[in-house]
């Protein structure tokens, strides 16, 4: 049991990281080694899952059109009008859900309106949740039917 809660403390710790990362690579569209190493000499990352961190941070940086494709239509403004937290907290989600179908759905969709509680701006968390709510009917709709909420 500890070492599954450590687990899930490690990766609410990348998780947090990787809403801060990706949020630094939009605004700044730097090298993706560079802001992996500023990470990794940071606090950000003790006791993180750095091995989550990597992929899912990797995947955003380099597929972020494919990620804004899944969940574009499932917005009530264009990708660009996002605010830079809320998009990048979409991106991860959806780079989670596509990705790391080992991790439930449930979780995702909590750790990241969780981070856009702590991140993004007044009530953000609503429309993430709404949105993630919906993404994950789409991403991963037979989870979601056998759960009961499909």
């Amino acid at each position: 049991m500890a070492n599954n809660k450590t687990n899930i403390w490690a990766r609410r710790k990348a998780r947090r990281a990787l809403v801060q990362a990706t949020y630094q690579w939009q605004l700044s569209a730097g090298n993706l080694s560079d802001i992996k190493a500023e990470f990794y000499d940071s606090e950000a990352l003790k006791k993180a899952d750095v091995e989550f961190f990597n992929e899912l941070l990797t995947h955003v940086v380099y597929h972020p059109a494919d990620l804004d494709a899944t969940y574009a239509d499932l917005l009530d403004r264009t990708v660009d009008k996002l605010d830079h937290v809320e998009r990048a907290i979409l991106r991860l989600a959806a780079a989670e859900f596509k990705h790391r179908i080992d991790v439930p759905y449930l979780v995702v969709i909590n750790e990241y309106v969780e981070l856009a509680k702590t991140f993004g701006a007044t009530d953000s968390h609503k429309y993430i949740n709404g949105v993630l709510d919906k993404l994950a009917a789409s991403l991963r709709s037979i989870e979601v039917q056998a759960a009961g909420r499909g």
